[in-house]
């Protein structure tokens, strides 16, 4: 009986580092040990982009079309890209984002049917899918509500830093208005029960961060720490959760008291999430929480001005695979 994970991977836009990375983390022999690999894209594609990955020889794959026929023993390619699209790397071209969003709407349709076990995603230009119709501001967002749910939580995990943010793909104006005690209530009690279901971890310490300099540096520099977020944090203290601050960001992350937290909650996007990309060196990890399904994706985009060259770092991907893997495997205890 077969009892490897099986891993759905889209192949992002046609015109990044997407094929790359995937057929650079795929080629490593021990995928095949650790999961059951379906890539959903394009086999013409995959063989375009693998003749400019060199060192990459003997990587073959099924090509099958539904995942109830899979080779257990292969990387296996579902073809739900059209074969009209041409690669042309560097380009952001509408057929490249057409090609993401079919191979996203083909795995997720999969996902929900059982058929894959666990949805990576490689990236995709933001502005090339809203382009083309695309209504959501990112992955997340459209899992969100392809699941029927309204308070998802991103969170990047590298090297024991995991840091989630409040507020996702929304222009910094909007920030403070988004910001309300019930929505940071939420996602505190989601990182809490995730640390504990996922991570193993018994007892999760999570760092709270303020919005403002010196997290308002008590109401001269701003109020939505007295007013939202402590108010938040003393909450989720009386149900049990141990949450702390809210602290300064910059002189949280310069201190190395940081590490003492098992995760890190941030106001929004560019607040927390440059931090761990910067020390992960690429291997970071994105990963969604509150999904009904497994989530995860690589830390970085498109990388348009490095597609073609074949130099992108599968790092992060592999990284991103184990990762659900691993959800995987604990969700199954």
């Amino acid at each position: 009986m077969h009892k490897k994970i099986i891993v759905g991977l889209t192949q992002g836009d046609t015109n990044g580092i997407g094929y790359e990375v995937l057929i650079k983390a795929l080629a490593d022999s021990r995928i095949n040990e650790l999961c059951t690999p379906v890539i959903y894209g394009s086999s013409r594609l995959l063989g375009y982009y693998k003749k400019l990955c060199a060192g990459v020889e003997n990587f073959n794959v099924h090509i099958t079309q539904a995942a109830s026929e899979l080779h257990f023993k292969m990387v296996n390619l579902i073809p739900c890209v059209s074969d009209q699209f041409i690669a042309e790397p560097g380009k952001m071209t509408p057929e490249g984002a057409q090609a993401a969003m079919q191979s996203l709407g083909r795995a997720v349709e999969d996902l929900r049917g059982g058929k894959i076990q666990v949805l990576v995603t490689a990236p995709f230009n933001k502005q090339g899918v809203n382009r083309e119709g695309f209504v959501f501001p990112g992955h997340t967002e459209y899992l969100a509500n392809a699941f029927g749910v309204s308070n998802p939580l991103m969170m990047l995990c590298s090297h024991g830093l995991r840091i989630g943010v409040v507020t996702g793909h929304i222009p910094l104006s909007r920030i403070p208005a988004e910001l309300t005690k019930d929505k940071i209530v939420k996602k505190i009690k989601l990182m809490d029960s995730t640390l504990k279901k996922d991570f193993t971890i018994i007892q999760p310490r999570i760092a709270v961060l303020g919005l403002n300099p010196h997290a308002g540096d008590g109401g001269l520099l701003g109020t939505e720490e007295e007013q939202v977020i402590l108010p938040a944090i003393e909450e989720v203290n009386r149900s049990g959760i141990l949450a702390f601050g809210p602290y300064p960001a910059d002189g949280f992350f310069a201190d190395a008291g940081y590490r003492k937290f098992d995760a890190i909650l941030a106001m929004y996007h560019d607040q927390g999430l440059p931090v761990l990309k910067h020390a992960s060196f690429g291997g970071g990890v994105n990963v969604t929480l509150g999904l009904p399904i497994i989530r995860t994706s690589v830390d970085h985009g498109t990388a348009l001005d490095l597609a073609g060259s074949g130099r992108a770092s599968p790092t992060s991907l592999f990284a991103a695979i184990d990762a659900a893997i691993d959800m995987a495997r604990r969700s199954g205890d």
